[in-house]
């Protein structure tokens, strides 16, 4: 069996999936489909953590599910933006995890990953799988996967 690493990036799968079809991201049937015939080495979901109890309950559905759930404390600036960001936490994981996986699954949309899928193509040598809807997917991720799987109405809620 091919060894897999999925790293999801809940924030932007929460914001595209509302955003384009005012549903949520069924969780159960993405792990049913991204690991179908392989065995899983590393789950991890990204977060960030308000503290409410709704979001909580989320998480253990995620823990319940298979992953490692990570968070960060979201942070409101004295501004009034907000600061809750992943990209370098799921970066990291997705090097850590690369040398002991035959596959890595990468659930975001974020055009800022398509160097990090590059580079783990070009040194390990190994396939990037991309789940992300589509309408508010970056090219340059899409164009760096070894293959894109549009976010659609079989993945939802």
């Amino acid at each position: 069996m091919k060894k897999v690493s999925l790293f999801v990036d809940v924030q932007n799968i929460y914001y595209t999936t509302k955003s384009v079809y005012n549903a949520n991201f069924d969780y159960n049937k993405f792990w049913a489909n991204a690991t179908e015939g392989r065995r899983v080495v590393n789950a991890f979901a990204y977060a960030i953590d308000r503290g409410d109890e709704k979001q909580r309950q989320f998480q253990n559905i995620l823990r319940a599910i298979g992953f490692q759930v990570r968070l960060k404390p979201y942070i409101q600036r004295s501004d009034g933006s907000a600061k809750g960001d992943w990209d370098v936490g799921i970066a990291v994981d997705v090097l850590d995890c690369a040398g002991e996986s035959d596959v890595i699954v990468l659930v975001s949309g974020d055009g800022d990953f398509d160097v990090l899928v590059d580079k783990v193509r070009s040194k390990y040598n190994i396939p990037v799988e991309v789940y992300g809807v589509r309408d508010l997917t970056a090219s340059s991720l899409v164009e760096a996967a070894s293959v894109y799987y549009p976010i659609g109405k079989e993945l939802l809620l």
